[in-house]
């Protein structure tokens, strides 16, 4: 599908910022240089596929919208009877570190959505997640194994197999973890309509969507999991949402983290019995078109919309993973 760079582009663009007040009665915990020893049913190959990889290859996405396949597909097709866990995490890697048609085993998909785009992924966050889908069954949409059994006509093999994960004991509901599913969820639900529109009017409509509708569907996802839930920047697009002084603050700590290629986790802060949760927004290859250099990287249709929409915005001039902004989410 030609849209899918900008599909994808728009589902990690997801930035219109509000921001959160500061207390004078606080608990600071710094989790940047914590690495947990987490438990099989935690794996955490798991939860990067979920943070990384479920803007596009989501289980749940109805197959009409897709824009890539379901992370099973990905599975089936480069699971074998006699195929190592070595040489599964290495088929994974030579095809993410430097996407194209060739390398990849997915014909079909790639005739449908196109290649996937380059982005900086970490290569032992890939071999993390190949780990996980070597080792556990993973989820995958209902419609999943009939579609391989009447499309593929017996040229492919459905493989899910592996550990099932108890999905009673799986959950943590560590402040860190409900910070990321609450950012995560709220991305996805942005990420699965914004793509419709990219879909259906194309990029420049979507800014106009942004403008219109992202504050709506973030509010109500911030309701139905009753947390506040913001994104803030120090260089906002829109100028409601420029972060405030702590979170000026957390965004530098993120942007020398990931600069220096350190690693680094979500912050999250206890304040007045309620957790402040912080986690950084990056850009990839596809975020240069809306938030790039103007000369270069945006195409002038786009520009122009955003200069109409938003004339005081700050928000161009980024590399490739730089860091854009950060959730800024509160919860009891």
């Amino acid at each position: 599908m030609k849209h899918y760079s900008s599909l994808l582009l728009t589902a990690l663009m997801l930035l219109l910022f509000t921001s959160c007040n500061d207390s004078k009665k606080t608990t600071y915990t710094d989790n940047t240089a914590v690495k947990e020893s987490l438990p099989a049913t935690n794996h955490p190959g798991k939860k990067l596929m979920e943070t990384q990889c479920y803007v596009c290859h989501n289980p749940s996405t109805h197959e009409k919208g897709r824009i890539a396949p379901p992370m099973v597909a990905i599975k089936s097709h480069y699971m074998t009877d006699d195929i190592t866990q070595q040489e599964f995490a290495d088929a994974m890697w030579r095809f993410v570190e430097k996407p194209s048609g060739n390398k990849s085993k997915m014909r079909g998909a790639v005739n449908r959505f196109g290649v996937m785009p380059y982005q900086p992924f970490v290569e032992e966050e890939i071999r993390q997640i190949a780990d996980y889908i070597y080792n556990y069954k993973i989820d995958e949409p209902d419609w999943f194994k009939q579609h391989v059994e009447e499309e593929s006509q017996g040229k492919m093999q459905y493989r899910n197999e592996g550990k099932v994960v108890d999905k009673t004991t799986a959950k943590n509901n560590s402040p860190v973890d409900r910070g990321l599913e609450y950012a995560m969820s709220t991305k996805k639900e942005l990420g699965k309509n914004l793509m419709g529109t990219i879909q259906k009017k194309g990029t420049k409509e979507a800014v106009l969507f942004c403008n219109k509708q992202a504050y709506p569907i973030t509010d109500s996802m911030a309701i139905a999991q009753n947390a506040t839930i913001k994104r803030v920047s120090d260089k906002p697009r829109n100028q409601q949402n420029q972060a405030n002084q702590k979170e000026l603050k957390i965004i530098d700590q993120f942007k020398k983290a990931i600069a220096s290629k350190e690693d680094y986790q979500p912050i999250t802060e206890l304040v007045n019995g309620k957790n402040h949760f912080y986690y950084p927004i990056t850009t990839n290859s596809m975020c240069l078109q809306c938030h790039g250099t103007t000369d270069k990287d945006i195409n002038p249709t786009v520009l122009t919309a955003i200069s109409k929409l938003y004339p005081e915005d700050k928000a161009t001039g980024y590399d490739v993973n730089e860091v854009r902004g950060i959730w800024s989410i509160t919860y009891e």
